[in-house]
């Protein structure tokens, strides 16, 4: 076994734990988490125990859930390049302007996932709360991010099947990879009711940060207001947020 290879079963065991707590929005009993986690129950309560005290999970009652520690560590990823605060003064101003929300999210394998939102003063029905995955083929967002890679490292990335996740998702991979070149040369992506019914998104790449992210902007507008010229004015000012956000922060330099 290669030193790539090992794995720390208490590490495991508490990922596991973690990211099944973070899949729930009511408390989970110890007796549910044993056997989501397929966990014996002395070690499970011993972690429990060490993870509570350590304020990384907190007792709800009969249950678990994920703590104020593990929020606070958490919010360290965004401050690491300078992300949070460029992306607060571009969405800000975006938001002042159009009165629509603005997220940011990174590029994660072949899922994004949600980590900023500057929400606007009206209200819109979201799928995307923080933290949360969507697979990048089915969002403005992730096609955005997807087609800011080599054809080489898409083609990788990419599963062998698109799964659905509305019955306008795109599941051609040919479809997807026609429009990723689009997005390329326009410099917009976007989706129509791909994600969610009712809701058209568009979305910028912003860039990828000196340690390795690759991010990108977007906004959701109702299909009740999605008039043509607040549409074009929204999707150009989602491109001059991702520019504002990309001279803020350190980017990479541009594989060669």
């Amino acid at each position: 076994m290669s030193v790539s290879d090992y794995d720390v079963p208490a590490i495991r065991r508490t990922h596991d734990l973690l990211r099944t707590l973070a899949c729930q929005r009511t408390p989970l009993r110890a007796a549910d988490l044993a056997r989501a986690c397929d966990m014996p129950r002395s070690s499970l309560y011993l972690l429990l125990d060490t993870l509570v005290r350590r304020r990384w999970i907190d007792r709800a009652g009969d249950g678990y859930v994920i703590g104020l520690e593990l929020m606070a560590l958490g919010t360290a990823y965004l401050r690491h390049d300078g992300l949070q605060a460029a992306f607060r003064a571009a969405a800000s101003e975006f938001v002042e302007r159009h009165n629509e929300v603005m997220q940011l999210a990174v590029l994660d394998g072949a899922e994004v996932v949600y980590l900023a939102r500057e929400d606007a003063r009206r209200p819109v029905r979201l799928v995307s709360e923080l933290g949360s995955r969507l697979p990048a083929h089915a969002c403005a967002l992730g096609k955005a991010l997807l087609a800011s890679l080599p054809d080489a490292r898409l083609q990788q990335l990419l599963p062998p099947v698109l799964a659905p996740v509305t019955e306008r998702t795109c599941t051609d991979r040919a479809t997807l990879l026609a429009d990723l070149a689009r997005v390329r040369t326009e410099g917009l992506a976007q989706e129509h009711e791909e994600v969610a019914q009712g809701l058209h998104c568009y979305a910028a790449y912003v860039g990828e940060t000196a340690l390795g992210k690759r991010v990108a902007v977007s906004t959701s507008i109702p299909g009740d207001r999605l008039e043509d010229h607040h549409a074009q004015a929204v999707a150009l000012g989602v491109q001059r947020a991702a520019r504002s956000i990309a001279a803020r922060v350190a980017l990479a330099p541009e594989p060669r």
